[in-house]
């Protein structure tokens, strides 16, 4: 009994379980190249834009004997049409571009989860309301909307970053509502209304929590989309203006030269196409190692390769 015992399948259960870590150690091998460049970037880029400006000379006084110089030992990244060194300029424009798409994800991250939240937790008329609400800005483009608010408000770095942030939300509101709604018809959540849990802090401690990792992945995209949003806002004007060194402003200032100096503009174009790619790997790493279903599809790929 005891040889039957031993030779009898595992449970479901527990096959689940080494199939999940048996895809995610091939997943793990395949891709943590992959991952590490991906983190090493993101940091890197926090990293400079938090610190670079502490560390770099004075990027905005012009230097008239060093003008169109081209990438060299001296200037990395050669100068621009004010003798200024490019290197710099996008190490210190790194915190204005960057933190910009920060504040603006941030922000309309916590107004769609209070809007999200609001509309699970009240009556079914609020959430009506507020879904309504959502579907009229959603349907509204971000980028008009940024282009009206700094004709009203003047073109300016702060109002692209709260115009965007205005017209960012309702995608997080829509898909974080429905996650919720899905969370709470869970099992676990009625076991803790019958012990009593309060409607409050069964959306605090319990359903929002389950929620929200699912948004991440969403978010930390965004924050790349969102550094194109700013950069492309501020080359036709309407964003930080001249003589900021955000990296959209930098490659406008460098339209008219751009043909003879091709560094003045091509080093901070390359700067936003990093950061934009960054941070979608950062959102694809996240959705991997989230993502239950993806996890589960590996492990079938694995177990069919291993019974060939």
């Amino acid at each position: 009994m005891s040889g039957l015992a031993t030779a009898a399948p595992r449970s479901a259960f527990d096959r689940s379980r080494r199939l999940g870590r048996l895809s995610w150690g091939l997943r793990t091998r395949r891709s943590s190249v992959l991952d590490r460049i991906t983190v090493a970037l993101v940091l890197i880029l926090f990293v400079t834009a938090l610190l670079g400006p502490t560390v770099a000379p004075d990027v905005y006084i012009s230097h008239i004997q060093e003008v169109f110089r081209p990438p060299s030992a001296q200037h990395w990244f050669g100068t621009d049409d004010q003798g200024r060194d490019v290197f710099w300029r996008i190490v210190v424009g790194c915190r204005v571009t960057l933190g910009a798409a920060v504040v603006v994800v941030a922000g309309y991250a916590a107004i769609g989860t209070l809007v999200a939240t609001v509309a699970a937790v009240g009556p079914r008329w609020l959430d009506e309301i507020l879904m309504r609400l959502t579907d009229a800005v959603l349907a509204f483009p971000g980028i008009l909307f940024a282009v009206a608010a700094t004709a009203a408000l003047g073109a300016s770095l702060r109002s692209v970053v709260l115009a965007l942030m205005l017209t960012g939300w309702p995608m997080t509101a829509r898909l974080l509502r429905g996650i919720m709604r899905e969370t709470m018809a869970m099992p676990f959540v009625d076991g803790a209304r019958a012990l009593g849990v309060s409607r409050t802090r069964l959306m605090v401690r319990h359903v929002l929590p389950n929620a929200l990792p699912a948004l991440w992945v969403k978010w930390a995209g965004d924050i790349g989309n969102t550094v194109i949003m700013v950069g492309s806002l501020s080359f036709i004007g309407a964003g930080a203006q001249p003589p900021s060194a955000e990296w959209g402003a930098m490659v406008a200032a460098a339209r008219g030269y751009a043909s003879s100096y091709w560094w003045i503009a091509l080093f901070p174009g390359l700067a936003i196409a990093l950061t934009t790619a960054s941070f979608g790997l950062l959102g694809d790493m996240f959705h991997v190692r989230s993502d239950p279903a993806t996890r589960q599809r590996a492990a079938v790929v694995i177990q069919k390769g291993r019974t060939r």
